[in-house]
């Protein structure tokens, strides 16, 4: 696990009171970031070394879905790999994929965790692990077909691995909840149980149709701080926003506080155009002292920046709660 302090940052824009403001310099990775990309987007970054690495999902012009190994200094300037990862067999020998993306990254005790929507007769899934980015190991899929945004906690709970994923089927999903899975060894997941659930559309409109979880759960001693994408189904089409909860320690399937109002929703230009309209799905989020670096997709094709204080988001979460 890297040592290193500073994460990207950028203070609030004077006479904003907003508790996430964007990068002015947003998108930090255009769709055309390597030669064979339609669009770079929904990618997960962690510390590496004296700089961060990430994983990152890379659409070719065929629109084949893919991740990508990338390494960075300064978290703002990527250098991408132009080639898929190519998995080596981990715990299995079963590392058939007709597809891979949104993936997320955990640092978990030894090593770097991946997990990703990977394609095995359906979206399922996906689990491999890496100690260098360079190599990476296939695991089994967490679980059967349908499924989307596995994302594993930094530790473990009680003993046993705890995965956040959302059920859903094998299109455009018009529905989802965000579950709870717990494993003895990284391979075999039971123990699901339900953690959120889709809002009454009178009660927060925003998140009423599905939701996902996003970045790596944050430890903090208030509980588990997520950062979750919320979907409202418009005359438009999906809209997809971001808000937080606070889970319990203990109990990660208990739910403290959740965000009635979104914290971020599509507004710029390049999170209202693009490849999907409409769309800002966080990620990943890097942490320092009381600062946060949140990275999030937008509108399916490029990759924005977002920051906010962890004391101001934990308070806005509980003081605007459902």
């Amino acid at each position: 696990m890297s040592a290193r302090a500073k994460i990207p940052w950028e203070e609030r824009p004077q006479g904003s009171a907003d508790v996430i403001w964007r990068y002015s310099k947003n998108p930090i990775i255009q769709r055309y970031e390597i030669p064979s990309s339609n669009s770079i987007f929904n990618s997960a970054v962690v510390p590496f070394g004296k700089g961060y690495a990430g994983v990152f999902r890379c659409d070719n012009k065929a629109v084949q879905m893919n991740i990508h190994a990338g390494f960075s200094q300064d978290g703002l300037h990527w250098e991408i790999d132009h080639q898929p990862i190519e998995m080596q067999p981990g715990n299995t020998g079963m590392i058939e994929s007709d597809y891979k993306y949104d993936p997320r990254v955990t640092w978990l005790e030894d090593r770097y965790w991946v997990t990703w929507c990977n394609g095995y007769h359906g979206p399922t899934i996906g689990i491999a692990y890496t100690f260098n980015f360079k190599e990476f190991f296939q695991c089994e899929n967490a679980f059967l077909p349908f499924n989307r945004n596995g994302v594993l906690f930094p530790e473990r709970i009680g003993g046993k691995y705890a995965m956040l994923s959302r059920p859903s089927d094998n299109g455009h999903t018009p529905f989802g909840d965000i579950y709870i899975s717990f494993s003895p060894d990284m391979k075999y997941w039971g123990e699901h149980r339900c953690v959120m659930k889709v809002t009454p559309f009178e009660q927060s409109a925003w998140q009423c149709t599905k939701i996902g979880a996003g970045s790596v759960p944050i430890r903090t001693d208030e509980g588990w701080l997520i950062f979750y994408h919320g979907v409202i189904n418009t005359c438009n089409g999906f809209r997809y926003s971001m808000g937080a909860a606070i889970l319990d320690l203990n109990d990660p399937s208990r739910v403290l506080y959740r965000t009635q109002p979104y914290l971020l929703a599509p507004a710029t230009s390049y999170e209202l155009a693009g490849d999907v309209p409409n769309v800002l799905f966080p990620t990943a989020a890097l942490t320092h002292d009381d600062k946060l670096a949140i990275y999030y997709g937008a509108a399916d094709t490029v990759v924005g920046l977002a920051f906010g204080y962890l004391q101001e988001i934990l308070d806005y979460t509980r003081s605007n709660s459902l």
